[in-house]
């Protein structure tokens, strides 16, 4: 009897001493809006949830708590607890959570963009580093770079030149979406899918259909990937996923077998990522699986980011025409107007390149980094982050820190970074488009040389103004990415000789 009562008490104690515990922990967690039974704070989200969360900072301080369902999510909003997240606790907060749409898209994490951090992310991220994003590969690839850019710049000369087009403005979305598009779809498959006229063929519409349906399935926010009792209710969209996947891996392999073929026939391997990972998949031991979600996180992070923050660039230009006649005359100064722009041009145009971390900073074309995820318990900002919370880090906010950016932070002024030179590759906290830690975009310094060179060239051929009697309408639109919510009208005046807009594709 007496063992009976001494282990009920022990039973006892250890209850009172686990919920002690857990309450002590949840008193520790950082401030937030208070949630609501089953849903949490789903429905309190506003949709441009960057600029939601630096409200909600004002309210609860840097660093806030939130609940999507069940789900904790933690978003810091200051320089100094980016570097906690991204530096101090890197190991702990680098895995992902993948709602079900992300983990079909990834093959479960099988690619890098969504995998935890662990030995097969290690294993891709190095292959990135050493074998795909080098100086020698970027280079080799630069002819296809440079024909997309001014390629472009002969569309726009021939449409703004139509009778009738004379001094009226176009809609720059088409022209960047089409350079973006092509410049990535012949790095990652070796394959041009548009013609000259603009067309695309039907792979390349099969393609477009793909990233489309890709966007809907991964931009839905459905309650049962953060209430795990509720996912029964969501069946439907397990056939929509089914059928994204099987479209996928089909237009995928065709391709894979295209360059298999070829090699086979030549013996050449080319220099396309395509080429590239089939060659190295076997050295590498990577399944079918991360081969193809390789060359889709190249596709998807690839494909609207460049374009997005030229669109913003050449806006904020439109806007502050100081701002672009200095760029103009940097340009004049060193290029001249008796020749085209190259890629080689580039470090030389420091205010240029000052335009484009102005840009950036601004306007983040990802201004929620892709969340990450503690695989421990950590501690950021003096406050407990469980294991399996999710983490943001709104670069948004960081570029806009009154606290940091004492130069009036939310104008557009160049010249900031001619007097400070701020790295914006993950070392300086203040500026992280590309993110920082084990998690930088391995492809910082190609999307750097592409938005550079289309401002470069945009702006090296043609002076750019508004419609007459119109302004530019700067406002966001809800997303991952954030795109103008009014596509970018502008009008384009020449301003170099009119052979220097010719276009002669090549092919490589």
């Amino acid at each position: 009897m007496a063992l009976s009562l001494a282990l009920s008490v022990s039973i006892f104690l250890i209850f009172i001493a686990y919920y002690l515990y857990q309450h002590l922990l949840k008193a520790k967690l950082p401030p937030g809006p208070r949630r609501w039974p089953i849903i949490g704070n789903l429905y309190d989200i506003k949709p441009i949830r960057f600029r939601c969360f630096a409200e909600w900072s004002e309210i609860y301080g840097p660093i806030f708590s939130f609940y999507l369902g069940s789900q904790l999510n933690v978003v810091v909003n200051n320089a100094q607890l980016a570097k906690e997240v991204l530096k101090d606790n890197d190991q702990n907060l680098a895995d992902r959570f993948r709602t079900k749409p992300l983990a079909n898209v990834s093959r479960n994490g099988s690619d890098l963009i969504w995998a935890d951090y662990g030995h097969h992310y290690v294993k891709v991220r190095k292959l990135c580093n050493l074998e795909l994003f080098t100086l020698k590969r970027l280079e080799a690839l630069r002819p296809i770079r440079e024909d997309e850019v001014t390629a472009m710049i002969h569309d726009i000369f021939r449409d703004s030149a139509k009778p009738g087009n004379i001094g009226k403005s176009l809609i720059m979305r088409s022209y960047l979406g089409s350079v973006t598009f092509n410049n990535i779809t012949r790095l990652t498959f070796g394959k041009r899918f548009m013609n000259s006229e603009g067309k695309v063929d039907a792979q390349g519409q099969e393609l477009k259909e793909i990233v489309s349906n890709g966007m809907k399935i991964g931009g839905k926010l459905n309650l049962g990937d953060f209430v795990p009792w509720l996912r029964c209710f969501f069946k439907d969209d397990n056939e929509a996923l089914k059928a994204q996947d099987s479209h996928v891996d089909r237009f995928t392999r065709i391709i894979m077998e295209e360059h298999t073929l070829a090699r086979k026939k030549t013996g050449e391997t080319k220099q396309h990522f395509v080429d590239a990972l089939l060659t190295l998949q076997k050295q590498y031991e990577l399944s079918d699986d991360t081969v193809i979600g390789l060359l889709w996180d190249m596709v998807t992070a690839g494909m609207d980011t460049v374009a997005i923050t030229v669109e913003w660039a050449l806006a904020e230009l439109v806007k502050n025409p100081r701002v672009q006649q200095k760029v103009q005359e940097e340009l004049d100064r060193i290029i001249g107007s008796d020749r085209v722009i190259t890629e080689s041009d580039m470090s030389k145009l420091s205010y240029l390149q000052s335009v484009v971390k102005e840009s950036l900073r601004l306007h983040p074309p990802t201004p929620l980094m892709l969340p990450h995820m503690a695989s421990a318990n950590v501690k950021v900002g003096g406050y407990h982050i469980p294991k399996g919370t999710i983490v943001h880090v709104n670069v948004w906010a960081l570029g806009r820190d009154p606290k940091v950016w004492k130069d009036d932070p939310l104008q557009f002024r160049p010249e900031r970074f001619i007097k400070e030179d701020v790295d914006m590759k993950g070392h300086d906290f203040r500026l992280l488009p590309f993110g920082a830690g084990r998690r930088i975009c391995p492809g910082a310094n190609l999307a750097i040389n592409m938005v550079t060179s289309m401002l470069a060239h945009l702006l090296h051929h043609f002076n750019w103004s508004p419609p007459p009697g119109e302004d530019i309408d700067m406002l966001e639109s809800p997303g991952t990415v954030t795109y103008m919510q009014t596509p970018l009208q502008v009008v384009p005046t020449p301003r170099l000789p009119a052979h220097l807009y010719e276009h002669v594709p090549i092919c490589v």
